[in-house]
């Protein structure tokens, strides 16, 4: 939705908004506005912080890098030393007790006035999502608005179910009961680096409106996101240790920061083997401790004879390209009819020509960098495999500025694939996808469930019946059914709930959702009788 006015600050920027309409440019002429403005502001030096402001010494640093130009170094942050946690995690246990001993409609209105925060600075935090991540402007903006929706659609949860509290029937007479949700304590929100705002705004938010306390490890590639959300909190009234920050690598902090005694729960958002790790490690201690996980996909979408193909095609391309594939939600295997295969892969190719491989910061850019030299690296591999195993590469994009900087830049590919081809099976998170042939709608569906991963799926036809078994039989959390702004992504919280099935999810209800928050808490039974 976009709102028709030419105030950049209303601007209503979601991952399904058209980048076309003319009276975007003011929003245009803001976001070069923060950009410049952030380019005249680089290479600061954070401490790491214990609360909001008390620094701590630290041994080593990682820096925050422009993935569109790696020579750009944006800011430098000193790693939280694990030798230091105890203090960390310790004002986080105990400003959460306070914390949820006030009234819910306090952590409501704190929440919102966080998620208004977001709003009033989505600009500048957008600028730098950009620089850091590498997605394009209307992903940025995207990324923050989210932040901010879930911040006000969480609350709405706790609001609507009066706080948690749900009176239970009797037995006796002048007996009361009643159920309650209660906090766990500290959570440790571990980020990733694709929505490193919008996730590790409704992770923690989620946790903080159930009276928790949080500590966010931000992605080690996006350490500046994750700053700003700090500010954020801070600025909103959010109380001192309520939500503190700490800046390092998984294997290192984020790992000490799961095994702590006092953390009583983990959100985490990102790789299935790194989360099935942190799964174990939740439940090795004295009790098992609540792990709400997110761990990606291997997303499918079924093209039928009946189809749009046009509609099919823009909305496989929007889900293949978005974010270079660096989303979880990411289309990355297309389960085409035979009998229409080849004018549907004509039309694919021919829209994923249009696609601009650019610096992020740039207006024209639909396709940013990867995150970093690893991706690119795995990139390499992914084309070499696309050609073995009985595989082939359909379509290479050959667009590239010569005037393009030196970064961590992929060109999007299409490959014919086998559906039991290795690249068919692994979570690349690439500007890749492998297509597939199949003879029916039944070999179709076998073929979309045969994966581990079950986060999203895409159907395009126009047979209800085809729709309907596909709503019935697809293995998957999220799905979506001719949708031209995207076959397998663009979910938004309170429209699409994001869960996920088999190895993308543990918890059987998903963020975006309206279950979400009471995952935070765990429920008490009151019994009350007379004096």
């Amino acid at each position: 939705m976009i709102q028709s006015t030419m105030n950049p600050g209303n601007f209503r920027i979601t991952y399904t908004t058209p980048n076309t309409p003319p009276e975007l440019e003011a929003m245009h002429a803001a976001f070069d506005d923060a950009v410049a403005a952030h380019r005249a502001n680089l290479k600061r030096e954070f401490p790491p912080v214990i609360g909001f402001e008390k620094k701590t010494g630290s041994a080593s640093h990682i820096d925050s890098i422009n993935p569109s130009k790696t020579a750009e170094i944006l800011h430098r942050f000193g790693v939280f030393p694990v030798a230091a946690l105890d203090d960390l995690v310790t004002l986080s246990s105990k400003a959460q007790k306070s914390w949820a001993a006030r009234p819910w409609q306090d952590r409501v209105t704190i929440m919102r006035r966080a998620a208004n925060v977001i709003r009033e600075r989505k600009m500048a935090i957008a600028a730098a999502v950009c620089l850091e991540v590498g997605k394009n402007r209307f992903e940025s903006l995207g990324d923050v608005e989210e932040a901010a929706d879930l911040l006000d659609y969480y609350a709405a949860q706790v609001e609507s179910a009066d706080g948690f509290f749900k009176p239970l029937m009797s037995l006796l007479p002048g007996e009361r009961t009643g159920s309650y949700l209660r906090p766990y304590g500290v959570f440790a929100v571990i980020a990733p680096f694709n929505f490193p705002v919008a996730l590790a705004a409704g992770m923690a938010g989620a946790a903080m409106l159930g009276g928790n306390s949080v500590i966010l490890k931000p992605s080690e590639d996006t350490p500046w996101s994750g700053q700003l959300l700090l500010e954020t909190m801070r600025d909103a009234g959010v109380p001192e240790g309520v939500f503190q920050i700490c800046q390092g690598t998984g294997e290192g902090v984020g790992s000490a920061l799961v095994r702590h005694r006092l953390v009583a729960g983990v959100a985490f958002t990102g790789s299935a083997r790194t989360g099935m790790e942190i799964h174990r490690q939740c439940s090795s201690g004295r009790w098992v401790k609540p792990c709400l996980m997110e761990l990606g996909g291997k997303n499918g979408a079924i093209i039928m004879p009946d189809a749009d193909l046009d509609d099919a095609a823009e909305g496989c391309v929007k889900s293949i390209f978005g974010l270079s594939g660096q989303k979880c939600s990411a289309l990355s295997r297309v389960i085409v009819h035979a009998t229409i295969k080849d004018r549907f892969v004509a039309k694919l190719v021919e829209r994923a020509g249009n696609w601009r491989v650019a610096d992020a910061t740039s207006r024209e850019c639909n396709l940013g960098p990867v995150i970093n030299a690893s991706s690119l690296a795995r990139a390499g591999r992914t084309l070499a495999l696309a050609g073995t195993n009985g595989g082939k590469i359909l379509y290479r994009h050959e667009n590239r500025d010569p005037a393009l900087p030196g970064g961590c830049y992929v060109m999007p590919a299409i490959a014919e694939l086998p559906p039991e081809h290795e690249l068919m099976q692994q979570e690349l998170f690439l500007p890749f996808a492998g297509i597939t042939t199949v003879n029916s709608f039944d070999e179709a569906i076998t073929v979309l469930n045969n994966t581990d991963f079950g986060l999203t799926a895409g159907i395009f036809s126009r047979d209800d019946s085809h729709i309907a078994r596909f709503f019935d039989q697809a293995e998957a959390g999220v799905l979506y059914a001719n949708r031209r702004t995207g076959a397998t992504t663009g979910a938004w919280p309170g429209v699409q709930s994001f869960c996920g099935w088999k190895a993308s999810g543990a918890s059987g209800k998903g963020g975006c959702g309206p279950y979400y928050v009471s995952q935070f808490m765990r429920e008490q039974s009151r019994t009350s009788m007379p004096f």
